[in-house]
């Protein structure tokens, strides 16, 4: 390869400065930046950004072809997070994305996943126990343990969860958190068991009391949980302790922007452009032993050419000196995946999906008598749920979804074992008709669908199971129903990105064109699921108070 010689204003993210130099790359390092008097090309060089933590399995692609678009926006690695396609095929399924990013010049940084399934409450296709994870520790390829989720099992000194936290620190590994809206005495027992980073935080007082405790917060944005908003301000009161990570960024954001995007919201908020740029390059790299450069003599060539320190808007992208991305595109080829998947046969029909008022006392003839729905209340652009109880009717025996006031119904249907579906009411996505269903369901991803009746919520399951995974958008019939096939583990799809975004955002407007006033409905229906974030969600064994961690009725 021979020597790259560029003439570009270069910044230094330590120092704060940004001069005119002449860099020589060699072998894919930089052998030298001196200052130049020359006439400088456009642009600004920046070290290449890095999303501290990310679900690669959520932007529906794997990881060969996320790095592809990631690429585009300036990043160069990722603190990747497996643990969404491990609660479907266990170790396997690490494996294979291990497999699949190989060869790849971008870096999937890949951690062992904790929480296997997140929790005894629900039905996943694998667990990884203590063992399990030491095992995966010692590989050379997984590098840190991934966020313990099971903040009450740190909290009480359980067993196997000290016991990961045991094998990674014997190793000198990192390990991740993931404590929403947990503070004062709760905070700090779950911390002080070697746990360094949150990604969760929703309010600022929760930043900042974390940050108190010398906790690494890294500021969300994603599809889903969008924390920026709220944290920014962490950027100037504690920015040795910031990073940025999207944590699940789904297709058609992604081909958007990345970590670009939090960059320039920052320097729109009035944050030094060099504390933002630590953020997404200097603090991850330090705090996880990235190998990535940061644009200093004898570091490996990883930059950005951006038009400026405002827009943060990528022209170039290097990995060891390798072009990667120019003017919005890649300079990588995309190559085709495998498509390993764990999912059963079913058919369902309406009746499959009723909700039964409760059994009343002997001799009592209210079958159509009055019930209250504890139901879950979604929140745009939130993880963390509410609940609400609404009266509802009983027809015939069964509690139907009242669209009128915006309670529907929310099944979760195990694609692992046929069980009945486990039901509930939610409210909060809006829709007057139809059904949307995705076996996209954190962290176990047995299918879920919202609807606004029993037989559009059968319409949508059906087109997921006969997929073998994916998501589904019905309109009530089986003639109006549309998908999105996710053939890889139910969660990812073997197609090119551009046909992903596409496809997702056509079934994304669909659901908003049944009225849900969501900005992101199927992520938002993806965590519904997510039992380890407060405060009702619903599991394929029933519905969940994350609070209490405990089962609680649906209907009262």
């Amino acid at each position: 390869m021979p020597d790259i010689t560029l003439n570009h204003l270069v910044a230094d993210v330590s120092a704060g400065t940004v001069r005119p130099c002449q860099l020589t790359i060699r072998s894919g390092r930089i052998v030298s930046i001196v200052p130049s008097t020359a006439a400088m090309q456009p642009g600004v060089l920046v070290p290449g950004f890095v999303d501290a933590h990310v679900h690669v399995e959520s932007s529906m692609l794997p990881p060969w072809e996320f790095a592809r678009v990631a690429m585009r926006h300036g990043t160069v690695a990722s603190v990747s997070d497996p643990h969404e396609i491990a609660n479907v095929l266990g170790e396997p399924g690490i494996r294979f994305m291990i497999e699949d990013i190989a060869g790849s010049p971008f870096m999937c940084w890949f951690g062992c996943p904790s929480c296997v399934p997140a929790t005894s409450f629900e039905t996943a296709g694998a667990t990884i126990d203590a063992d399990a994870c030491a095992r995966l520790l010692d590989d050379p390829n997984i590098h840190y343990l991934s966020e313990m989720m099971n903040w009450p099992g740190a909290i009480g000194a359980d067993p196997q969860v000290m016991s990961k936290i045991a094998a990674a620190r014997a190793r000198g590994k990192r390990v991740d958190g993931h404590a929403p809206g947990l503070r004062g005495e709760q905070a700090r027992a779950y911390f002080s068991r070697g746990i360094e980073t949150d990604h969760e935080c929703f309010t600022l007082d929760e930043a900042r009391d974390k940050a108190a405790l010398g906790v690494k917060i890294l500021i969300r944005d994603g599809s889903a949980a969008r924390n920026f908003e709220a944290l920014w301000p962490m950027l100037a009161e504690h920015p040795e302790l910031c990073m940025f990570c999207t944590d699940d960024a789904h297709p058609d954001d992604l081909l958007v922007g990345h970590i670009d995007r939090l960059l320039a919201r920052a320097a729109a908020k009035g944050i030094d452009p060099f504390v933002a740029l630590r953020a997404a390059t200097l603090n991850p790299i330090r705090h996880y032993g990235l190998p990535c450069g940061l644009l200093r003599e004898g570091d490996r060539a990883d930059m950005v050419l951006v038009e400026d320190l405002v827009s943060f808007k990528p022209i170039r992208t290097w990995i060891a000196g390798e072009l990667v991305a120019e003017g919005g595109r890649s300079c990588i080829a995309p190559r085709p995946s495998r498509t390993p998947n764990a999912f059963r046969a079913g058919t369902f029909v309406a009746s499959d999906f009723r909700v039964l008022p409760p059994v009343r006392g002997a001799g009592s003839d209210a079958s159509n008598a009055p019930v209250t729905a504890h139901a879950i209340l979604a929140e745009d652009g939130q993880l963390v749920t509410g609940s609400i109880d609404a009266p509802m009717h009983v027809t015939n025996g069964v509690i139907e979804p009242d669209p009128s006031q915006d309670i529907l119904l929310i099944a979760v249907v195990n694609r692992y074992s046929a069980v009945p579906p486990a039901m509930a009411f939610i409210r909060g996505f809006g829709l007057a008709h139809g059904a949307i269903a995705s076996s996209v369901a954190h962290d176990c991803h047995n299918v879920v669908a919202v609807g606004a009746s029993r037989e559009a919520v059968a319409h949508a399951v059906n087109a997921v199971f006969a997929e073998r995974g994916g998501l589904a958008v019905s309109d009530g019939s089986a003639a109006g129903t549309q998908t999105l096939a996710l053939p890889i583990a139910g969660l990812m799809s073997d197609r090119p990105a551009e046909e992903v975004g596409a496809s997702y955002a056509q079934l994304s407007r669909t659901a908003k064109l049944l009225g849900s006033p969501l900005r992101a409905p199927y992520m938002t229906a993806g965590f519904m699921a997510l039992l380890v974030i407060p405060a009702l969600k619903l599991s394929d064994r029933g519905l969940f108070d994350g609070s209490k961690f405990a089962f609680t009725p649906a209907v009262i």
